[in-house]
């Protein structure tokens, strides 16, 4: 395979020490210890929050009063496709049972979990589509309580488009809760809550290192790292629409890579000018949060064919693949690791971040080699069940008993012996007369 790098990102520096990974150890054992009072005491350093912590319902409907019905009306057609495709997910996710041999059933149910914790990142931007994404899906999903958290803007709390959003999603419970104590509070159990069985969505980086730190107990989605897109293209792609794909990506801040992959090397020259001019034309704080992701970061890289472009797609494994080529089947097809994919010039990646339907909370850092995004499956447990009739006992019994004293477990085998002695029907004693 022949690949030439015309643009390379910089080396990472490598990062010193586990402060990070410390400073949440110490918080998530205060928070255990000290419980609610202890997450208040976080929410007024850290965030600067004194109000209520769990929204009351009055908050809610004055915050859906301050929505412009434009956005509304957005908000609303982008959890409808959420949710829809939530719901097919989980039409798809059966219950069965089968009999493998006569006496021999087994089967499977899916179950969802009793409780899930749902974190909406705040921060710079105001991430409404986060919220319909983990909550919607955990809706559809079946699962009975939904607690969904979000950290603070300045003295208003939520943002009211937010706050309407996690509403209309489903959400049972909201608090005004960010980082570390957040996610804590789920976990626990804290604020009227039920302790969380999952926690699902985004977060910086020290909500990734406390979900980490508490997986085990309580399950998580994934442990996500910075965003990221790869970009594919031929020579029928229009070089303008590109560089503003590849912008908008950048926009996400520093730790964002974008990386653009092309078998045309016109092209790729034409990207590489123009994606400082699409940066440059962005609002700030966007365009120098663009313009550090894409001159650290930003790859532009030229292949000799659409295979090579497959395969290097395939070993970057990016969260976001986009896919602007001819026969688009193909690549469908062919393509076979990524987050999610995106097919077309008409399609984009803000679609599906917004409001397309696929979930937008998806694996970074290569893990879209082994895992999907998050999904109704998330939220369901897939547990089996099995059994044992009579005609099925016999040979079972046998093949266990003689597979656990081969393996040297004894009792597994009396275990199976004892089903063995049972199944025999009886033997009928022949009356004794004497005399």
């Amino acid at each position: 395979m022949t690949v030439e790098f015309l643009k390379s990102a910089r080396p990472v520096p490598a990062q010193e020490g586990n402060d990070l990974s410390d400073t949440v150890r110490i918080m998530l054992a205060r928070l255990a210890s000290g419980g609610e009072e202890a997450a208040r005491d976080y929410a007024r350093r850290l965030d600067g929050w004194d109000g209520p912590v769990a929204v009351p319902a009055a908050t809610i409907r004055a915050a859906a009063a301050q929505v412009p019905a434009a956005l509304k009306q957005a908000i609303g057609y982008a959890h409808e496709n959420i949710r829809r495709f939530a719901e097919a997910q989980r039409a798809s996710a059966l219950d069965f049972q089968t009999e493998l041999r006569p006496g021999l059933t087994v089967g499977q149910r899916q179950i969802p979990v009793n409780a899930a914790g749902c974190y909406v990142p705040g921060g710079r931007y105001a991430h409404i589509a986060s919220a319909l994404m983990s909550i919607a899906t955990a809706r559809a999903a079946g699962v009975p309580h939904i607690t969904a958290v979000s950290p603070p803007r300045g003295d208003q709390g939520i943002p009211p488009a937010l706050l309407y959003a996690m509403a209309l999603a489903g959400a049972d419970r909201i608090l005004v809760l960010g980082g570390v104590q957040g996610v804590a509070a789920m976990a626990q159990g804290l604020f009227g809550t039920p302790p969380a069985d999952i926690l699902v969505g985004p977060g910086n980086a020290f909500v990734a290192e406390a979900k980490r730190q508490l997986f085990g107990p309580v399950g998580i989605d994934m442990v996500a790292g910075p965003t990221d897109l790869m970009l594919l293209a031929d020579g029928s792609a229009d070089p303008h629409t590109l560089a503003w794909d590849l912008a908008a990506q950048a926009e996400h801040g520093a730790t964002s890579p974008v990386w653009f992959a092309t078998d045309d090397r016109a092209q790729a020259e034409a990207v590489l000018r123009l994606v400082p001019q699409c940066l440059a034309e962005l609002p700030e704080p966007n365009a120098s949060a663009g313009r550090s992701a894409w001159d650290d970061l930003g790859e532009v890289i030229l292949c000799d064919s659409r295979e090579e472009l497959a395969a290097l797609a395939d070993s970057y494994a990016p969260e976001h693949l986009h896919v602007q080529a001819r026969d688009l089947d193909w690549w469908r097809g062919r393509l076979t690791a990524y987050g999610s994919l995106f097919l077309g010039a008409e399609t984009t990646v803000a679609f599906g971040d917004k409001a397309a339907g696929p979930n937008h909370v998806l694996p970074t850092g290569r893990a879209a080699r082994y895992t999907g995004g998050l999904s109704v499956h998330k939220f369901l447990k897939t547990v089996t069940w099995q059994r044992v009739g009579d005609p099925a006992l016999p040979e079972l019994a046998r093949a266990t008993a003689i597979i656990s004293r081969a393996e040297g477990m004894e009792g597994h085998a009396r275990s199976a012996d004892i089903r063995l002695a049972n199944s025999r029907p009886p033997v009928k004693l022949a009356a004794n007369h004497e005399g």
